[in-house]
This record gives C-alpha cells, structure tokens and sequence, in this order.
C-alpha cells in the first residue's frame, strides 16, 4: 500500500478503521458485516487484493459466534498494517492475520 498513489486510499480506510473500531463493540452482526464489506469494497475498487479477502473473510466471521473477538483482532492488524511503512512488514502483518482469521 505504499506510494503517493496509494495514500488517499490507505487514509480513507484508515478513517472507516478508526469510525469503525470506535463503534465494534456496540454494534450488530449484521452491521459489522456491512462496515467491513464498505471497506472491502474500497479495497476492490483500488486493487488491494490481500485486504479485499482479508475484509470478505472478516465481514463472514462476524457472523458467527464469537464475532467481536475476530472483530477486534482483525480491526487491531489492519490499523497496525495501515500504519506500516514497509511494504515487507504490511505483508507479514496480513499474512499472520490471515492465518488467524482462517
């Protein structure tokens, strides 16, 4: 996600991460399905395929039982992710968190 290109982008996700993991704990299953898929969306449209199935695969589990500890893990990674400025450690980031969500 690195490069001037990228960085509307990466700042717009940050701001749904940030408005979302404010609100997580208060919200339905449902609605925490369309957050994510809202930012999964975002990552589709702009190429991010890692964070596209990283949001698919997150936006399923928080269907599930157990959906806020997911939730909160997934929404914790990404921020980590999104802050990182090498490209080396924003892979390792998604790659662990993929593993776990799996």
């Amino acid at each position: 996600m690195a490069g001037d290109k990228l960085g509307p982008v990466r700042d717009q996700i940050g701001e749904r991460l940030a408005e979302f993991s404010s609100r997580a704990a208060r919200l339905s299953p449902l609605d925490i399905h369309a957050r994510m898929d809202a930012i999964r969306q975002i990552a589709a449209a702009n190429g991010l395929d890692a964070l596209e199935a990283l949001m698919h695969r997150s936006a399923q589990l928080a269907l599930l039982p157990g959906h806020r500890v997911a939730t909160r893990s997934c929404l914790e990674h990404l921020d980590e992710a999104l802050e990182s400025h090498s490209s080396a450690d924003r892979t390792s980031i998604m790659a662990a968190l993929a593993l776990r969500l799996h």
